[in-house]
Formats: C-alpha cells, sequence, structure tokens
C-alpha cells in the first residue's frame, strides 16, 4: 500500500472534512453506520484516501436527492465491490433512471395553471407531500417532476378540480411504486446477483450497463402497453355495464301496466 503520511491523496480527518465539506461530526457517524469504511492508521492517526472521499461526495449527491440514510446504505450494502465500482454504478444507474430538468417556479406561475391555488394554501402542502414540488422559499418552488405538473394542470384545464387532480397523480405513484419494486427485484435477482456471483468481472460491466438500459426501456413499453390493454378493458366493462342498466331501464319504461281484474 502506498505510504499514506507521504501520499498527499490522503488526509486526516479534519483535513476530509475541510476538502469535503463534510463535518468532522458526520464523517464519524456516517463510519459508525457503516456507510463509510474505516481509514488507514498510521502511528495512531487515521487517514482517508480518494476511495473515502468519493464516497462522501457520493453520499452528499443522494442526499441531496432526498434519498434517506437507510436506504443509501442498503445500495451500498447491495453493490459492494471497491468505492470506485460502487460509485460509478450507481451513479450509471440513477443516470439511467434519472428524472427530468427541474425547474423553479413561483407560486404565481403556479397560480396561472391552477385557478384555486391562490385561495388554498392546502394545495401546495399536498402537492408537496405528493413530490411533485419542493419548496425552495415562499414564493418559489422546484417542480420535481415537470411533466407531472403539466399533466396535473392538463387535468385541471378540462375542469377537473385541483385537489382531483392531486388525487390522481397520488394513486399513480402508489401504482408506480409497485411496478418499481417489480423491476428492482428483477434486476436484483436475474442480473445483479448472477454478475455478483461471478465476481463481477470487469469486462462484464459494460455489458451489465448496457442490459439495465434495456431493461429501462422494456419497463416504459411495457408499462404503456399495459395501461393501454387496462384502461381498454376497464372502458368495455364500465360502458357495458351502464348500457345494459340503461337497456334494462328503457325495457321496463316502455311495458305497457299490467291490467286489472
Amino acid at each position: 500500500m502506498t505510504d499514506v503520511v507521504d501520499d498527499e491523496s490522503w488526509r486526516t480527518i479534519d483535513e476530509l472534512a475541510r476538502a469535503s465539506g463534510v463535518t468532522v461530526r458526520n464523517i464519524r457517524a456516517y463510519q459508525s453506520r457503516g456507510l463509510l469504511p474505516p481509514p488507514e492508521v498510521k502511528a495512531r492517526t487515521g487517514y482517508y484516501g480518494p476511495d473515502h472521499e468519493a464516497r462522501l461526495e457520493l453520499i452528499r449527491d443522494l442526499q441531496d436527492e432526498g434519498v434517506k440514510l437507510d436506504t443509501i446504505k442498503k445500495l451500498l450494502d447491495t453493490t459492494g465491490g471497491s468505492t470506485e465500482q460502487i460509485v460509478r454504478f450507481i451513479r450509471t444507474v440513477r443516470a439511467l433512471f434519472a428524472g427530468e430538468e427541474r425547474q423553479i417556479v413561483t407560486v404565481a406561475e403556479l397560480a396561472e395553471r391552477f385557478a384555486d391555488l391562490d385561495t388554498d394554501a392546502s394545495l401546495l402542502k399536498r402537492a408537496q407531500k405528493t413530490g411533485l414540488l419542493r419548496e425552495i422559499s415562499e414564493e418559489q418552488y422546484e417542480e420535481v417532476s415537470p411533466r407531472l405538473v403539466r399533466a396535473a394542470a392538463d387535468l385541471h384545464g378540462l375542469g377537473i378540480p385541483p385537489t382531483r387532480s392531486l388525487e390522481v397523480v397520488e394513486q399513480l405513484r402508489k401504482h408506480a411504486d409497485a411496478i418499481a419494486k417489480i423491476y428492482v427485484e428483477l434486476f436484483l435477482g436475474e442480473i445483479w446477483q448472477p454478475f455478483d456471483s461471478s465476481g463481477r468481472p470487469e469486462e462484464g460491466w459494460p455489458r451489465l450497463y448496457e442490459t439495465i438500459e434495456r431493461l429501462r426501456r422494456n419497463a416504459g413499453e411495457a408499462v404503456a402497453a399495459v395501461l393501454e390493454m387496462a384502461v381498454s378493458e376497464r372502458l368495455d366493462v364500465t360502458f357495458g355495464r351502464d348500457l345494459a342498466r340503461t337497456v334494462r331501464t328503457s325495457s321496463k319504461a316502455a311495458d305497457p301496466p299490467a291490467e286489472e281484474d
């Protein structure tokens, strides 16, 4: 191993804190929770190298995205391997499934799309709880998913109240979580675990990333196809039932009254 004392890329915990912007207290907390490997000890002093700094940066990036520390630990535990591989793998996967580019909007701009927004403050809170918006200041919000916000606005444009539009988005999120769970478990069981069991050969990483990309496209196409099929079947059932009810009602109205004896 390189002599950590003479290598400038290795730092004490105080130096690492200054370089990374993470407090010494948090660095120690990450170590105690298993998020950060222990330092290399030389003459009773712990030294932290590039891998430690890279992992700290990853933890900070994931936290900025709203990922909780327990979830980050599960990600790190699942991937294993060297820190360099972990960082590259997690960032590649997140980039492949990255959301849209977020946009900053003002309350006034949101009120133009949703007429009741300026009179019902609870709508903003509900939009934050749903995950559509993230508050930046009293007058500014970040659209976490501009497409979902536009979808809710389109529903409002059709005459559907904002509360109902947000309810639809909430329901979609719940169903999407279940779909995501299916695909994540599929990836872990059928793709990652065999690769992991094979020792994660270096030449196999490009193939792994290609497989993830194909899985992402498959998920999008499959969900769209299933949704179209389900909506079609639901319409058939709903309109068929309503049509049958209408026919029965019309038939009864057309029947002449029974003659009295």
